[in-house]
């Protein structure tokens, strides 16, 4: 038996929250509906959903409080709904952890096929003990970027990435000593439709640099006045 992926709705609007679990539950989601930020960080150990679509206007703490609190302990995909349309709260939202932002009112066709896309490029793989990579991945000492299960290894231990954080250092290992300006890591991590703030890509860096520190044999390396590149020392 095939188990339901599960995504967490969070609308103080009853009647889009409702509309939204409805398109989901034809797709064969499993849904929760909770209608303000303090009860989505109550139910979400509980729930433990696959996804969460999350508003950002909510009553008490707002939606990009929410997200940073779910950032500090999970990298589950995260999808911010709201009628703001301004780059800033785009870019605002992206920036502290957010996988896709999406316009109200959205096609409800469009709302699934996110759904779906977001999910399919995060399928992280939990492993007790050092990995055996399989499928797409890239390898250097201490080091393993498997895109096809979303897990990365550094010194035998798995980390906690969002997908466009380890997109981005997936995207950079490829391409070992090349450098990238930040204008090409937004198009090719972000998509062209993309129009946002080059300090995107910097704010995702710096949270690399956190989590993954620079080794003996490479680095994340700083380009001054170009961009980033993946440098390989030996």
């Amino acid at each position: 038996m095939v188990t339901k992926q599960k995504i967490l709705i969070v609308d103080d609007d009853t009647n889009i929250a409702e509309l939204i679990s409805l398109y989901l539950t034809k797709e064969c989601f499993d849904t929760m509906m909770v209608y303000d930020g303090e009860e989505a960080l109550q139910v979400f150990d509980s729930f433990q959903p696959n996804l969460v679509l999350l508003d950002l206007m909510l009553p008490g703490i707002d939606g990009y409080q929410v997200c940073r609190e779910l950032r500090k302990k999970s990298s589950v995909p995260i999808i911010m709904l709201s009628a703001k349309g301004e780059i800033f709260d785009k870019v605002l939202g992206l920036e502290l952890g957010a996988d896709d932002y999406m316009i109200k009112p959205f096609d409800s066709k469009e709302l699934v096929a996110r759904c779906k896309a977001v999910l399919r490029r995060f399928q992280p793989e939990v492993k007790p003990s050092g990995p055996t990579p399989t499928g797409d991945y890239v390898e250097y000492s201490d080091l393993i970027i498997n895109r096809t299960n979303y897990s990365v290894f550094y010194n035998g231990n798995q980390v906690d990435m969002p997908p466009k954080e380890l997109e981005l250092l997936y995207f950079l290992a490829s391409s070992p000593n090349q450098v990238f300006t930040r204008e090409q890591l937004l198009d090719h991590i972000w998509g062209y439709e993309y129009i946002g703030d080059t300090r995107t890509v910097d704010v995702h860096i710096k949270r690399l640099r956190e989590k993954i520190k620079d080794h003996s044999d490479w680095a994340l390396s700083t380009v001054w006045g170009i961009g980033y590149k993946f440098e390989v020392k030996k």
